[in-house]
């Protein structure tokens, strides 16, 4: 298998749909066949409650593993049946990393140093960011080779988008050359809004072919299937949300295969 390649998912802006677009495109990237991690670094745990796995009963985490108190490969549970989508966990004690690491010498790569033994093993890496721009995401954009941007289609959006892409240039100035912006996916698309339309007209306009084409829905079924343990892959495949983020697989993964042609 050919090296892994790893994706921050980033927003700093909360409820824009960054968990629900982490969790539910690993999952189709996974049930299109390839072997795909996602790992959990947003102390909330959404991701990892998401997909069914009880922080309470987790003998080892990412928190762990950010202390290294345990091996990365020991926090890793299987997430679906098909055997293809794995997680690493987290837990609310990942929040004291932004404390407890802050002196530490090249803070700002653990969690690259963690994740480089699996990229032998994991043909993506799916990493959901905290809604900061803090020592976590830090981190996750120096592991990371590009990263995906969840864009609810809201005025306010776009200020937080300017932000984020400032932070972006300032880590791959400052720790990791090679960062780029992978895409950027429209989330809570309603396409009767007239200001859906004009917020996506803008963001194509800076952005160009770094928007993917296909938008995800306001779909009550993607909000209803965290609270089942399942991704909305396993809960409702015919609904709008998984068909949605299914074209948003099949988008990705073509682009990887566009890449690897260049």
């Amino acid at each position: 298998m050919a090296q892994g390649k790893i994706f921050a998912l980033a927003n700093q802006k909360g409820g824009v749909g960054k968990t629900t677009t982490a969790v539910n495109l690993a999952s189709a990237v996974a049930k299109l066949g390839k072997k795909t991690l996602l790992v959990d670094s947003d102390p909330q745990g959404n991701a990892s409650s998401g997909l069914g796995i009880n922080t309470a009963d987790m003998e080892h985490h990412l928190y762990h593993c950010f202390m290294n108190e345990a091996d990365v490969a020991q926090a890793i549970r299987p997430a679906d049946k098909e055997g293809n989508l794995f997680v690493l966990p987290t837990h609310i004690d990942l929040i004291g990393v932004e404390v407890e690491l802050v002196a530490a010498v090249k803070r700002e790569r653990f969690l690259t140093e963690m994740l480089a033994p699996l990229l032998e093993h994991y043909e993506y890496i799916f990493i959901d960011c905290p809604p900061s721009l803090g020592l976590l995401t830090i981190n996750a954009l120096t592991a990371a080779n590009s990263v995906i941007i969840p864009l609810q289609c809201e005025y306010y959006a776009l200020e937080g988008l300017s932000q984020l892409v400032r932070t972006i240039r300032l880590v791959k100035n400052s720790y990791n050359p090679n960062l780029t912006i992978e895409g950027i996916v429209l989330t809570m698309y309603d396409r009767r809004n007239k200001l859906t339309h004009q917020v996506a007209k803008e963001v194509k306009q800076h952005f160009n072919n770094q928007v993917y084409d296909t938008v995800i829905p306001r779909n009550v079924r993607l909000s209803e299937c965290p609270s089942h343990g399942v991704s909305i892959h396993n809960y409702d495949t015919k609904s709008s949300g998984a068909l949605s983020y299914m074209n948003l697989g099949k988008e990705f993964l073509k682009n990887q295969d566009n890449y690897g042609r260049k």
